[in-house]
């Protein structure tokens, strides 16, 4: 910017360097006009002392312009120059500060993930700990369900077993009026239960000793035991009845000197054991003296033949029980199997009282219903 001065007021004022250029020629033009108005009037005067006179200011006010012009310039470029190097700071100022900020926010985005991770680490500890108590607690109560369900189990066997004792007891009391039936205590050796048989004419004919388990598991010291028991008690015969049995046995037998059988089987094999005993005690009776009928009695009863008769018997009970489980399902065939059953519960029968009668003879005593009528014979 130019400054000149105001012609009014005296003032310096800054212009443009257009209207400085225009004021400068304007003031040229005025100074020129002035110039030839003087030298005019010096020509009138003194032609040629004015004119040099003029030429004289003219250079002097020409060479004042042109410093003034040179001046101007100067300024100017050094104000283009202040300008020039003040954007440059500006711009490194800017640049720096960017650059600043840049650093700043990386560093701040490192704490933040640092922070990130940190709490991320902490809390994945927290919960590996929370995990592992929970898991702990888990294993705590799955081991006291574990041992609830053992204790459970084995008094819910407990029960069972006692349950069935009971039942066993009724269902021997009902079958056999005269029996006498008696339950052993707890604590006490001697087996379970205690089948005494009598007749119908109240002679005592012996004792059978039952022994009741309730496990899923067959253990062949049982048969050991109830053999001591059996010995203990003075008990003809001995019966552990167990739902598992050898894998020699499929429902029930006889196994070193006791028979052993599953719980549907009970009554047919209590039924024939006593069978067997009460005859045993009529033989016994009726053969004083005729040592040789009864060895051979005691042969047939101790021999393989009365087993295989005993074991026919159990599983044609064995079936009969099968088949009267499945009627509902085979009502149309339930009356041809059942009479096919009873014949063969029937025809053994038959064929152990007519073995039994030849080897006594007509000391026998008479079974009703196993005797042939006049005609039939």
């Amino acid at each position: 910017m130019n400054t000149i001065v105001c012609p009014h007021c005296k003032k310096p004022v800054e212009i443009s360097e257009a209207l400085a250029d225009q004021f400068k020629e304007q003031e040229m033009e005025k100074i020129t006009a002035q110039h030839h108005k003087e030298l005019e009037a010096a020509k009138r005067e003194a032609l040629e002392s004015s004119t040099k006179k003029i030429e004289e200011q003219f250079a002097l006010q020409l060479k004042r312009a042109k410093e003034e012009s040179e001046d101007k310039d100067a300024r100017n470029k050094q104000l283009i120059e202040q300008i020039t190097e003040l954007t440059k700071e500006l711009r490194q100022s800017k640049k720096e500060k960017d650059e600043a900020k840049l650093e700043m926010q990386k560093q701040l985005a490192i704490e933040e993930d640092k922070i990130r991770l940190d709490a991320q680490k902490k809390a994945e500890e927290e919960q590996h700990l929370k995990i592992m108590a929970k898991d702990k607690q888990l294993q705590d109560t799955l081991k006291e369900l574990e041992d609830a369900r053992r204790k459970l189990q084995q008094g819910s066997q407990q029960t069972q077993g006692e349950v069935f004792e009971l039942e066993f007891e009724k269902m021997l009391q009902q079958e056999f009026p005269n029996d006498k039936i008696t339950p052993v205590g707890k604590g006490v050796k001697g087996g379970d239960i205690i089948q005494e048989v009598w007749d119908s004419r109240g002679n005592f004919n012996g004792k059978i000793l039952w022994e009741l388990k309730n496990t899923t598991t067959w253990k062949e010291d049982w048969i050991t035991k109830l053999k001591n028991d059996q010995r203990t008690i003075t008990a003809d015969e001995s019966v552990l009845i167990s739902e598992v049995l050898p894998k020699d046995i499929a429902t029930a037998g006889f196994r070193n000197g006791v028979w052993v059988t599953k719980r549907t089987f009970v009554i047919g094999l209590a039924s024939a054991l006593r069978a067997k005993l009460i005859q045993l005690y009529y033989v016994k009776a009726s053969t004083q003296g005729k040592n040789e009928k009864v060895e051979l009695l005691y042969s047939y009863l101790s021999g393989v033949e009365f087993k295989h008769r005993v074991e026919a018997i159990i599983e044609a009970f064995s079936n009969m029980q099968t088949e009267i489980e499945k009627e509902k399902r085979y009502f149309s065939n339930k009356w041809a199997r059942d009479e096919k059953n009873i014949r063969m519960v029937i025809d053994n029968t038959y064929g152990m009282h007519g073995d039994l009668k030849g080897i006594m003879g007509t000391i026998l005593p008479t079974v009703k219903g196993l005797e042939l009528d006049a005609g039939e014979e």
